[in-house]
């Protein structure tokens, strides 16, 4: 894989704790003001999620299933790598392309809100999972919620909650961005850690890691202690080492 040397500093806002609303790469995923440390030097000019009573309802409409599988039944799988791109349909969630195959791998759970959960207990319900939390942070407004539903339970979750409880409403930015390609890192039956890359509406790339867990029958994004979303943010000068996989 190609990327950049550039070191990750405080202009890397990826590294700010908490589940953060972005200005581009993904609203309410990302830490506001991304943008500006992706695009090139010269040019920085560049509906509410329901309560988790509401989420706890609608679980609730789906048979108990045992921890290992899917809490919609979606099937699992004994594979343990993903060496090329998945077949996938695309829709729009907010302003980004999320894969969707509801009966396989993922989304198994849409509910009014458009919140999307429910993925298979394979490689590829996680890789889906993970592009679909992204994507979900393109359309939230409510970085608490969000954070309550997404995340694994503990410290890290509690770290982002409070972060996002502090902060002021997040401002609506002109830029969007898209996912390219993908690596599945690491996959086990209970933790992933898929890399996933993104081209900015300027065209530029990046790339930054999401780690799941499959916690009660789903794939969480799991976050470090002190509420930190993605690891190993960097730009990317190309996406040489990635399996190219997008919507749009």
């Amino acid at each position: 894989m190609s990327q950049s040397t550039e070191s990750t500093t405080e202009g890397n806002l990826f590294t700010r704790p908490g589940f953060i609303v972005a200005a581009a790469l993904v609203v309410a995923l990302v830490a506001a003001g991304i943008v500006i440390f992706l695009l090139p030097k010269g040019q920085s000019d560049a509906g509410p999620l329901p309560d988790a009573a509401e989420s706890a309802s609608a679980a609730s409409s789906v048979s108990p299933a045992r921890a290992d599988k899917s809490i919609c039944g979606l099937p699992s799988s004994s594979d343990t790598a993903l060496g090329k791109a998945p077949q996938s349909k695309w829709e729009l969630v907010g302003r980004m392309a999320a894969p969707t195959e509801p009966t396989t791998s993922g989304p198994g759970l849409t509910d009014a809100s458009g919140f999307r959960s429910c993925f298979a207990h394979s490689p590829t319900g996680a890789l889906y999972s993970a592009a679909n939390a992204v994507a979900l942070g393109s359309s939230a407004q409510d970085e608490v919620k969000l954070a309550e539903r997404l995340l694994v339970p503990g410290p890290g979750r509690d770290a982002a909650i409070t972060a996002a409880t502090s902060r002021s409403s997040s401002t609506e930015s002109s830029q969007s961005a898209q996912i390219r390609g993908f690596i599945m890192k690491s996959y086990s039956p209970t933790e992933a850690d898929v890399d996933l890359a993104f081209q900015l509406q300027n065209g530029a790339l990046a790339h930054s890691v999401l780690s799941l867990r499959w916690v009660d029958g789903d794939w969480k994004v799991e976050a470090s202690d002190d509420g930190q979303i993605f690891t190993g943010t960097a730009q990317l000068t190309d996406l040489s080492g990635f399996i190219a996989w997008s919507g749009v």
